[in-house]
This record gives structure tokens, sequence and C-alpha cells, in this order.
């Protein structure tokens, strides 16, 4: 019989993939701020726009990848596993991950790159500065955009990764029954 995973395993797995996908996201964003800085030329402004999104891409298209690779890694770790279990252990991933990534990009903004919040609200007020009303950019001042940026991302995060994981945990474990033979309906070799 089939020992079936415990919540320890569980978590133990999906905290490990989970700080490979926060790690990921983290370093997207320091390689974006670094092109951000080089790009700040006339000449290379386009350059590290395009350079930005295909960042964004490939980061995108590899945390997919990745979550997909840990869940399929989990299922055949663990023989027990449906894909319910599959879908938990997405789901903590996803949390775990996000939580990582929400963490590091509230401390980003809030000690290592101040200055990108001054930027935000100076932009804010040269835009629209003269639709609102003077109390409304008061309000705006007071606002903690650290607190804010961590618990969208936190949302954010967790919604796709939860989303993802409902979307692969459908098949891993494979419910194709013939797809992994039993003893009693193995071809015949000749």
């Amino acid at each position: 019989m089939e020992r079936p995973f415990s919540r320890k395993d569980l978590w133990d797995a999906a905290g490990k993939a989970g700080l490979v996908l926060g790690l990921v996201s983290c370093a997207y964003v320091l390689i974006s701020s670094l092109l951000t800085k080089l790009g700040s030329g006339t000449g290379m402004a386009f350059l590290s726009t395009i350079l930005a999104f295909l960042l964004w891409a490939a980061k995108f298209a590899g945390c997919i990848l990745l979550m997909k690779f840990f869940m399929k890694k989990f299922a055949a770790a663990h023989p027990g596993v449906d894909n319910s279990g599959t879908f938990k252990f997405g789901m903590a991933t996803a949390l775990l991950s996000a939580l990582i990534f929400s963490t590091f990009d509230m401390a980003y903004m809030t000690w290592i790159a101040p200055d990108t919040l001054s930027q935000a609200m100076e932009t804010i007020q040269e835009s629209y500065g003269s639709m609102l009303p003077a109390e409304s950019l008061e309000a705006l001042e007071e606002v903690n955009f650290g607190t804010v940026t961590f618990f969208t991302n936190l949302i954010y995060c967790f919604l796709f990764g939860t989303v993802l994981s409902a979307i692969f945990s459908r098949n891993i474990p494979s419910r194709n029954p013939f797809e992994n033979p039993g003893p009693f309906n193995t071809p015949d070799e000749q």
C-alpha cells in the first residue's frame, strides 16, 4: 500500500519550490531596475525597453514552466498523491512564492530604491494634479505605497499561482488509465 503524503511533505516541497519561484521574480526586479538605469540614455532607451519586455516574457514563461515542473516532481515523489493533492501543493507553492516576492518588492521599494516611489508620486502630481482636488493629493501623499504594493503583489501572485495550479493539477498525476500499465495489463514482450 502506498504511503499518503503528509502535510509536512507538502509544505516542505512547497517551501523549496516557492523559494525558487520567489527568487526568480526577485531577480527579475533587480535585473529590470538595472536595465532601466542603463537605458536612461537616449540611444539605449528603445533597446532597454525591448530587453525589459523580453526579460518579462522570459520570467513569465519561466515561472509557468517551473510551477509545472515542481508539480510534476511532487507527484512523482509521492505516488499516493492525486489531483487534489497536487492542487494543494500548487496553492501552497503559490502562497509561499507570493510571500517571498511581495516582501522583497516592498523592501526594495521602501529601502533599496525609495526614489522609485517619489518619482511615481511626482508623475501622478504632474499628470493629474490639475484634475484632482487638493484634498485628494494630500491623501495620496499619506498613502504608504510600500504596503499597498506588498498586498497587491501578494494577492495577484497568489491568485495567479492558484489558477495555474488548478489548470495543471487536472492532469498531474495523469488520469489516463493506459499511461501507467499495472501488473495485469502490461503489454506482452516478444
